[in-house]
Parts: C-alpha cells; sequence; structure tokens
C-alpha cells in the first residue's frame, strides 16, 4: 500500500528520492492529483502505465521552468507565447521533442509539457531534475483524484507515496498542440485560449 505522508520539506524530499530510484508517487498540483515518476526512466514509465491500466496515449511531463519545458520540447514562436502568457498555469503544451523519453510516454514526436502553478509542486519537480511524468492520479476511465484519499482508494498499493495536500482545485489542464506553428485546442480545461 502506497503510504500517504502530509506535504511538507521533509515527505517532498522522500517523495523526489522515490522517483530517482525508480518509484512512482502521487502529489497535488494546481489541477488534480497527479501519479508521476521519471520520465526518462523506461521501467518506471511502465510501472505508471500498469498502475493506471493505460492504453497506448501519451503522458505529459510537468516541467520546473519554462527553460526546462524548452529544453524538453520544441515549443516554436506560438508556444512560447503561449507559455509566458500562462505559465505557471493549467496549460498544457503539446510539442516537437528535442530530448530523448521512452516511447511509450510520448506515443510519436511530440509530447505535452506543463509548468504548474503550485509551489510545492514545483519544488518536487526541481528536486527531480526538472522535470516528473505528469498524468491524473487515476485508474484510466475513472475520475481524476482531487485529494490523497481518492488517489489512495484508486492506486494504493500500486505507487510507493502519495503526498497530502488537501483537496485540489479538481479541473484538468487545457491541452494545445503548437506543432507546425498551428495552436489546436486538444482539451478544454481550467483556462481559455485563442487558437487563432
Amino acid at each position: 500500500m502506497g503510504q500517504v505522508l502530509k506535504l511538507d520539506g521533509r515527505s517532498l524530499s522522500r517523495a523526489a528520492e522515490a522517483v530517482l530510484r525508480g518509484g512512482l508517487v502521487v502529489y497535488p498540483t494546481d489541477t488534480v492529483y497527479g501519479l508521476g515518476c521519471d520520465p526518462f526512466n523506461e521501467e518506471a514509465v511502465r510501472r505508471l502505465f500498469a498502475a493506471k491500466g493505460r492504453g497506448a496515449k501519451a503522458v505529459p511531463v510537468l516541467c520546473s521552468t519554462h527553460q526546462k519545458a524548452a529544453d524538453l520540447v520544441d515549443l516554436g514562436e506560438k508556444g512560447e507565447e503561449l507559455a509566458r502568457r500562462h505559465w505557471p498555469g493549467a496549460l498544457t503544451i503539446v510539442a516537437p521533442l528535442r530530448m530523448r523519453v521512452p516511447q511509450m510516454l510520448s506515443q510519436g514526436p511530440n509530447l505535452g509539457v506543463r509548468v504548474p502553478d503550485h509551489s510545492l509542486c514545483l519544488e518536487l519537480i526541481s528536486s527531480c531534475g526538472g522535470w516528473l511524468a505528469g498524468t491524473s492520479a487515476n485508474v484510466s476511465g475513472a475520475p481524476s483524484a482531487r485529494s490523497a484519499a481518492d488517489a489512495l482508494k484508486q492506486l494504493g498499493d500500486t505507487v510507493d507515496l502519495i503526498l497530502d495536500g488537501g483537496p485540489s482545485a479538481g479541473a484538468g489542464s487545457t491541452v494545445v498542440s503548437v506543432v507546425g506553428g498551428v495552436v489546436t485546442l486538444l482539451r478544454t480545461g481550467q483556462i481559455g485560449v485563442e487558437t487563432s
């Protein structure tokens, strides 16, 4: 059973250690609770997909800074503009990869990235090297976890650690693609985005 710890400096350190060892952790964000692992560790990514029961669907990466996101993907002019306007915040930008990640994570040449607006979440991501896989903490098809208790109920024995930061906002991020200089809305979420 995943251990539930109150979110503080000590539990953040333990969660970061677990991620760097290839573990799975659940953590609060500015949207819903996230399920994360080291996005460059193929075995950890496999564990994440198994925990969620997720099929062939890409998993976004949460980044500690705008620069870390730009290192991972090519945001292009439109993506940079959106990032400056909405990060940190509830906007996931799908763009062409610059760095190599496990194929299972990206499911293709593009990847979603986001800088969340949650100081302790950003601290965790930073302690993990600046990148953390960031899918919602739920079994595929079930509602996204809005609390540590929700996540424990759904993912309990498949994760190493659950950080309890109280109830989440409960709405997912808006997702846009900025491939080829074209902005395409992929999912409506917390914020509105112009796609022209």
